[in-house]
Parts: C-alpha cells; structure tokens; sequence
C-alpha cells in the first residue's frame, strides 16, 4: 500500500519484556513490512520514556507495563491505539490514565495450543511431583513413590475461552471429568458447565482448580479464601490467567498448613515475582515465570496480525481492524469475535 504516506506521521513503539530472541523476531517483522515507520522496541517499560512524546502507537502487554502503566499513557500524548499481544487487556483498556479516545486492541484465537501445553505440563508435574524428582537428582537420591493418574480425574475450568475451549478436549482425552465454571450455557467437551453463584459449593469436587478468567473488578480475587478452604485436601490449584483473580495470602497460607495438595502459578499479582517472596520457598508450590504464550513461534504467529491491523490503522479503515476491544472514537462496531 504505496500511497500510505502516513508512516512519517506515525511512530510504533514496543514494550516487550520477553527473550531478546522474540523481542528481535517482533521487531524484525514489523520493519520488514514497514520498513519506512518510526519504530522503537524497549525490554522494559523504563525504557519507554524517550519515545513517548511521539508515540502514536503502543504494542505491548498489560502485566509488561506493571506500575508503570499510567506513567506510559499519561506521557503519550499522541497515543491513539494500543495494540495488545495477548488476549487479556487487563492494565490497557482498564487503565484511567488511558484517554478515551484510544483505540485498544488484541490477539485471540492463537493462544489454545501453548496454553493447554502448559496447563497439561503442569498437573502432569503436580500429579507425578516432578519438582521432587528433580531435587533428589540434585541430591543423588534414589527415591520412588506412586505417582497420581489424571485419568479419572475432575479438573474445574474457571472461565470458559477460546482456550478452555482448547483444553477440554486434551483433557477428555487423557480420561479427566471437565467442569466449567462460566456464563456460557453450553460449550463442546464440558461434561457441565456451571455459574460462577455454584462455584464455592462445586470446588469440592474438583481434583484440579484452572484459573483462565480474564481479570476485571468483578473477578478480582474470584478465587478467595473461602474458596480455597473449599477444596479437597488432595486438589491441586493452577492459576494460568492472571495474578489477581488469586487471593495469594490465602493460598501461601493453604500451602504452608497443607491444606490443599499443591499448586502451580504462571502468573502473579506483582510481577516479576520478588527475590524474597515466601512462595519461592514452598516445596508444594511450582512457579513459572509468566511463559503461557512465550514459545518460539508467538512472534511468527503474532507479527502477522499486528502488521493487517496497523494496514488498516495507517489507512483509517477502522472497521478492518481486528480483535477490537475498545473503540475509543473510532467507527468501529464491535462484532463478538472482538470482545
């Protein structure tokens, strides 16, 4: 699209706090195919500051910004579209520090496949307490144990996605009962789908606690400590969506008294996660490092849509642009998929 000379008028900058390997990969694609746009890439919001003036575009992730979130969009005064890399939007279209006017966007439909590899990864860990494993090979002991089945199972799915949608099948195959806790009334592979009012009186039943709720006020430490007091002594707890949908006091509390078998989180209320926080110590705990879609192949995946959307954006065809979460005020009528 040669006649787009708005590319001098625009500037794009990324905040990506991932592998400088991935960061590359975005920041190659991008200039390839718009080799003439003011681009900056950034590993961390600090970074930012040089190029906020300019910026009329942002692409990045809501938990990449922290708290410096509304300092990055207070200090752009040209910002008018925020292109998110993720589904969850939480700290972008949420933000009060992000004018009105700004268009927010992300990407859905892409993230099935890593996660349901990570939450699978994760209560085969739990199940097979491979974290011990691995320790005993640290410490040259020879130790064995009867590892747990996940067939046979009850895994409760709290927020039913595009990728829970993904996951239940994965996990019907492997022999495991799916229960999903949602608004939805019907969903593929669910063996039930329940509302959020059953949720405390239906942990009970579970083998398994997912979180993959996307965090809002309304769902903000969803799972608290009632909830958790709820749970069978043998449940394990795996939050993959967000730090604050967790009560995390209650949780530390659960694990250290054993009230619950374990947990695995991805994801934090603060991240990263600091040196000193108790959770790093806990043996029935296992953390990753917030590594849902960071794999080898998000930014192949990703650069493609960012690069339709930002076509489109150059060209003011605001109904072209895809994945649509906030219009700002642009003439863009929301359709489901971008919700």
């Amino acid at each position: 699209m040669s006649h787009l000379n708005p590319l001098r008028a625009h500037s794009l900058l990324m905040i990506l706090q991932v592998p400088d390997d991935i960061r590359h990969q975005y920041e190659t694609g991008i200039h390839q195919a718009f080799p003439e746009l003011d681009l900056h890439v950034v590993a961390d919001p600090v970074q930012a500051d040089p190029y906020l003036d300019n910026a009329t575009v942002i692409v990045t992730h809501g938990p990449y910004l922290g708290a410096r979130a509304g300092h990055i969009y207070s200090s752009a005064p040209r910002l008018e579209w925020v292109q998110g890399i993720g589904v969850g939007v939480d700290n972008i279209a949420d933000h009060p520090k992000l004018q009105p006017h700004v268009m927010v966007t992300n990407i859905h439909g892409t993230q099935g496949l890593p996660m349901t590899e990570l939450a699978l990864s994760l209560m085969l860990s739990l199940a097979r307490k491979l974290p011990r494993t691995f320790q005993n090979k640290l410490d040259h002991r020879w130790e064995r144990w009867p590892s747990q089945l996940l067939s046979g199972k009850t895994i409760g799915i709290v927020g039913v996605g595009s990728i829970a949608q993904s996951l239940a099948p994965a996990c019907k195959a492997l022999g495991m009962q799916v229960v999903g806790v949602s608004s939805r009334d019907k969903v593929p592979h669910f063996d039930r789908l329940l509302p959020r009012s059953e949720l405390l009186s239906a942990v009970a039943e579970f083998d398994y606690l997912l979180l993959l709720v996307p965090y809002s006020p309304e769902t903000h430490h969803i799972i608290d400590r009632a909830v958790i007091a709820a749970m069978k002594p043998g449940a394990y707890l795996i939050n993959i969506a967000r730090g604050g949908v967790l009560d995390e006091d209650a949780l530390l509390d659960a694990l250290r008294e054993r009230k619950i078998a374990g947990a695995a989180l991805d994801v934090f209320l603060k991240e990263p996660l600091e040196p000193q926080h108790p959770f790093w110590d806990l043996d029935n705990l296992i953390i990753t490092c917030h590594q849902g879609v960071v794999h080898e192949d998000v930014a192949r995946i990703n650069v493609p849509i960012i690069c339709e959307n930002l076509r489109h954006f150059l060209a003011q065809d605001w109904p072209g642009m895809q994945h649509v979460v906030r219009t700002g005020n642009k003439p863009v009528v929301l359709t489901q998929q971008g919700k």
